[in-house]
């Protein structure tokens, strides 16, 4: 009997053991548990976002799209330049916007094994030396240097790095300007873009469509008879070798995103009124549901 009752303890102990186990098994505690079904976790996508103004918008709208799908997204801030050499090293997933096949022609040429060129996803763009509808007696690039005292010989550019500022040099030559062009960033040309209106005054910036500054300030492109800037272009993204085999998903619904002029427009200008890039994408998101079930195969 002695006997009978310490085997009988052992064996409650073991079964206390073993539906403890089970247990802690199904509970998924903090040293295992099941991950799969709505936890698992899709995998980090980085893109570059360089400070352009459709860039800003259309990166933080995937971001947003991405994270409700269950990935992890990183925006990472880059020069245009550097977004090239980060994609052919694999240090970034996705580039958002790639000008071709003029802009960003010479990037393509240097990496066009490296990377991975994908599919267009906003149709006509414009390059263009711009300046105030007001600024009546310049029509033409050629009219610059006649007029170069009313803007103080300078033309005010964007970061250096940029394909845009390459161009305008290329113009300054072409057209023997007697102008300096200034490198700065699209927020800080903006700004004197905008205090120049308001009080009127003469100037002339790079500026290129899309843009929202064209849906809300009355402006002018000036004509390039020497179409230094080219002809109208194509906005693609690209993606690090890889990433389609990675991420298939993903690089699937990258190649059917597309936006014309009025959805890209919206999308900027929700941006520019909202306190972050992040809360106007938001609202915009908000507005295009169906939209964007076209290009994610009408899944949610």
């Amino acid at each position: 009997m002695k006997n009978l009752r310490k085997y009988l303890s052992v064996l409650l102990l073991s079964l206390v053991l073993i539906l403890a186990a089970c247990g802690g098994n199904e509970s998924g505690g903090e040293n295992g548990g099941d991950t799969s079904g709505e936890g698992e976790a899709k995998g980090t996508i980085t893109i570059g976002m360089n400070n352009w103004a459709e860039n800003v918008a259309v990166s933080n709208m995937w971001k947003i799209i991405l994270e409700e799908k269950g990935y992890d997204v990183e925006l990472k801030n880059v020069e245009k330049g550097a977004l090239y050499e980060a994609l052919s090293a694999g240090d970034l997933d996705i580039g958002m916007e790639i000008w071709l096949p003029n802009t960003d022609k010479p990037f393509y040429e240097k990496f066009k094994d490296e990377i991975d060129w994908r599919e267009t996803w906003y149709k006509g763009t414009d390059l263009a030396l711009v300046v105030p509808s007001y600024v009546e007696e310049v029509n033409s690039i050629e009219d610059l240097n006649d007029h170069k005292e009313k803007f103080d010989s300078r033309i005010v550019g964007i970061d250096a790095g940029a394909s845009i500022m390459d161009l305008t040099d290329q113009v300054i030559k072409e057209y023997d300007l007697d102008y300096s062009l200034q490198a700065s960033s699209e927020p800080t040309m903006i700004s004197e873009l905008k205090n120049s209106m308001e009080d009127e005054e003469p100037i002339v910036v790079t500026l290129w469509k899309p843009h929202w500054t064209f849906s809300e300030m009355d402006l002018k492109i000036l004509e390039d008879p020497k179409n230094i800037y080219g002809d109208s272009e194509n906005i693609s993204y690209a993606a690090r070798l890889g990433l389609e085999e990675d991420q298939p998903q993903v690089v699937e619904w990258f190649d059917a995103f597309m936006l014309n002029d009025d959805q890209l427009g919206s999308l900027m200008a929700e941006i520019n009124e909202a306190e972050s890039a992040e809360e106007g994408a938001k609202t915009w998101i908000e507005d295009h549901r169906d939209l964007i079930k076209e290009w994610t195969g009408g899944t949610e």
